[in-house]
């Protein structure tokens, strides 16, 4: 996968937090909070919510996190199904080391990371083969034809999808001929799988407004979890709770569950965008006009994972991505080897937008034998099957209903301030989706969180 279009932006968040358990305790009740502190409800243990309360809790707060699952971390979820490698189902990597929040708690709890990088890459044609050094040079020229494209279209007076600012580049082309299959693979590989969102709803105005610390990326070893653990200690987490209603029409708030209710003096909401889309949790009254805009007009994406575990290797074993020029649009078009980094015979691969949610109906086997169709064309017939997968369905899951956000036609950087803003002194927003800048990334999310407890330490 392509790195985006880098644009400096420098932030250090340095926090140092003490070590305990979990606690999960009895539902709140107005008196057991002491009268000099705020009763907060954050609702999610997700980057977010876990940053917003951990803040509040050591400013003294009574503060409970309510959660719909039985774990923290939300869309960061590291599996331990195959007990010597955890696997990371959600975020995996921290994008730009340097100056991010992360790598400070990272370095803080010592966890030991890996790096890939994106040099170390294959592509491979229709066909199976290795793109040859012309190849390969027609493909960048390709690729530069489709952001300039892009460039001029972000110029122009009304905004357009992705599909429609490149379309003619792909004006009169055959659809099984190569160019045809290659400017579909760049949408996929350099934009898709980046953004989450399909091509034909990506904004051409806004898509790329993401902005990225320097420096590589790592994975964690132990999994992405132990960030989420280290923030998730001395915290009071309600697990197994999810939320139906919000009532913050007057004061005392209220936050029903489909167990009980909590009573608050004020309330973090870091619902994934997804989730306040689908409105399967009602606010009461109803959300302000402004900030039910920004999550009707903000796109939700889908990035899933294919795990798959082989007795041996039988791919290259000195590359970290392998990417393929499927002859259907955004088939398998993104591998990472953990060969090299982890020294586990794993690959993974990626399905993102259209066809990342269409496969989410298909069986485990299926969707394993289509990954073994791609990995044959290119390796051969002989090559061993997997003796292990895993995968995701994030579109599916009720609880994030999607992977991370984009900015889709129709939206703007704007809404996204919007859907950040507090509702007077009662509800506050925080998830990537609230983010202007870091949106769709790990650290968006943290940072989101204590932009939320700092606006209630602020009053």
């Amino acid at each position: 996968m392509r790195r985006r279009h880098l644009l400096q932006f420098l932030s250090a968040v340095l926090l140092s937090y003490a070590s305990s358990r979990y606690r999960t305790t009895a539902t709140a009740t107005a008196n057991e909070m002491q009268s000099n502190t705020s009763r907060i409800v954050v609702i999610g243990a997700g980057l977010a919510g876990l940053a917003a309360a951990r803040e509040l809790h050591h400013q003294g707060h009574k503060v409970v996190v309510v959660e719909a699952r039985d774990r923290p971390g939300g869309r960061i979820w590291t599996s331990h199904q195959w007990p010597d490698t955890p696997l990371d189902l959600g975020a995996s990597w921290i994008h730009g080391v340097q100056n991010n929040p992360l790598t400070a708690l990272a370095d803080e709890i010592q966890a030991r990371r890996l790096t890939t990088h994106y040099e170390r890459a294959t592509t491979y044609n229709t066909d199976g083969q290795p793109l040859s050094r012309a190849e390969n040079d027609r493909l960048e020229r390709l690729e530069t034809q489709v952001l300039n494209a892009l460039t001029q279209a972000q110029t122009g007076d009304e905004d357009v999808s992705i599909r429609q600012a490149i379309a003619p580049l792909m004006q009169g082309l055959d659809r099984s001929s190569g160019r045809y299959r290659w400017l579909n693979f760049i949408l996929s590989s350099t934009i898709e799988q980046e953004y989450s969102g399909s091509a034909t709803d990506l904004s051409t105005y806004w898509y790329d407004q993401l902005q990225e610390f320097d420096g590589g990326d790592v994975l964690f070893p132990q999994g992405f979890s132990a960030i989420t653990e280290f923030l998730a200690q001395d915290l009071r987490i309600e697990f197994g709770q999810p939320v139906q209603a919000i009532e913050w029409g007057r004061s005392p708030l209220r936050v029903v569950t489909s167990r009980s209710e909590f009573i608050a003096d004020r309330v973090v909401v870091t619902l994934p965008l997804g989730v306040l889309k689908a409105q399967t949790v009602q606010f009461s009254p109803a959300l302000p006009p402004s900030k039910q805009e920004a999550i009707a007009k903000l796109g939700m994406g889908v990035l899933n994972k294919c795990y798959l575990r082989f007795p041996s290797v039988f791919w290259p074993k000195d590359v970290d991505w392998l990417e393929y020029i499927p002859a259907r649009h955004g088939e398998w078009t993104e591998w990472v080897s953990f060969k090299r980094v982890a020294d586990q015979p794993i690959l993974l691969g990626f399905n993102a937008a259209d066809r990342g949610k269409a496969i989410e109906a298909w069986s485990d086997a299926e969707i394993v034998a289509s990954a073994m169709t791609t990995l044959k064309t290119i390796f051969g017939d002989e090559i061993p099957q997997p003796i292990e997968a895993q995968i995701t369905r994030w579109a599916s899951d009720p609880f994030s209903l999607g992977s991370y956000s984009y900015n889709a036609v129709g939206s703007t950087p704007k809404l996204r301030q919007a859907l950040a803003a507090p509702v007077g002194q009662a509800l506050f927003f925080a998830g990537e989706a609230s983010h202007r800048k870091f949106f769709a990334t790990a650290h968006g999310a943290y940072l989101s969180g204590l932009r939320a407890a700092r606006q209630i330490l602020a009053l």
